[in-house]
């Protein structure tokens, strides 16, 4: 599988100070899809600079018609994958999001990926936005 490693030129929070955004996303990959599909994955360390909890309850992407966050999981040597309603990341602490672990499924690609912009919220709130672009690929 070739993986697109992407990092971050822009960032965007709904509030921050002095100190930096609340929610820091770093180390970001969104692998390319596989030949005949539409599903491509990424993976990211979410950093809570903040003094209050940060839940993430919905992903999107104009680059894609669905984002889902999903949990891989195994039970009885199976891996499973379940979609799962947030990502809650504790003040002061990152979570990361990897492969067979937490991660974004992203559905349906609209166009060749060339950036892709994220946008997290929490409810309707807008959290952070970030656009990337491509840095390397593996053949």
């Amino acid at each position: 599988m070739r993986i697109l490693v992407l990092f971050i030129t822009g960032l965007l929070a709904a509030c921050g100070g002095e100190e930096g955004p609340p929610l820091l996303a770093t180390d970001i990959e969104v692998s390319v899809p596989m030949p005949g599909t539409s599903i491509s994955s990424a993976y990211m360390t979410l950093t809570n600079n903040s003094d209050e909890p940060i839940r993430i309850t919905k992903v999107s992407s104009p680059q894609y018609a669905l984002i889902e966050i999903h949990e891989t999981t195994i039970d009885d040597n199976v891996a499973r994958m379940r979609q799962v309603d947030e990502l809650a990341v504790k003040p002061g602490e990152s979570l990361r999001l990897q492969r067979g672990g937490i991660h974004l499924m992203m559905m349906q690609p609209a166009t060749e990926i060339e950036t892709v912009t994220l946008l997290l919220y929490d409810g309707d709130l807008l959290l952070m936005s970030m656009r990337t672009t491509p840095a390397a690929q593996e053949n």
